[in-house]
């Protein structure tokens, strides 16, 4: 009989793995579709204020920074975010709330290095809002996930 109770723990403890497993995909998955329309929003939002003026001109390099790099940089941090919430997912017995509360953040303290950047003001206000338009819609997103994989 200690056969069976042995079969049992096995079959649920694969289960369990199989579970997080499940979770964990779903919530890469979801998160590299955020990704791109993160990335996607940041370069459309970029282009716009482009397209009213806004230079993108930091003082540091003197050269404007490019359209694709406002999608490399929102693609990389994004990722860098799946990462963290996958983490938190694994270590975290409420990973929604405390992913929501990192994010914010995370997100408060990358507004400090345009605000020292010495760009002009609407260079300045323009990367304040796309950090914004990333934040937008990367954080709803994979906390939704995070809920959603956890009950």
């Amino acid at each position: 009989m200690s056969t069976t109770n042995e079969i049992g723990d096995v079959a649920g403890l694969a289960s369990g793995q199989t579970s997080h497993t499940h979770r964990l995909r779903g919530l890469a998955g979801t998160g590299l579709v955020a990704t791109l329309a993160a990335m996607s929003a940041t370069t459309l939002a970029a282009a716009l204020a482009q397209a009213v003026g806004v230079d993108f001109e930091v003082p540091d390099g003197g050269e404007p920074i490019p359209l694709s790099g406002f999608a490399v940089v929102t693609g990389f941090f994004s990722v860098v975010g799946i990462v963290i919430a996958a983490a938190i997912l694994r270590w975290s017995a409420r990973p929604a709330d405390r992913f929501v509360r990192t994010a914010v953040t995370l997100t408060g303290i990358s507004l400090v290095p345009p605000l020292l950047s010495g760009a002009n003001t609407a260079t300045t206000t323009a990367l304040l809002g796309l950090h914004l338009v990333a934040a937008t819609v990367m954080i709803p997103t994979l906390m939704r996930s995070l809920r959603t994989r956890t009950d």
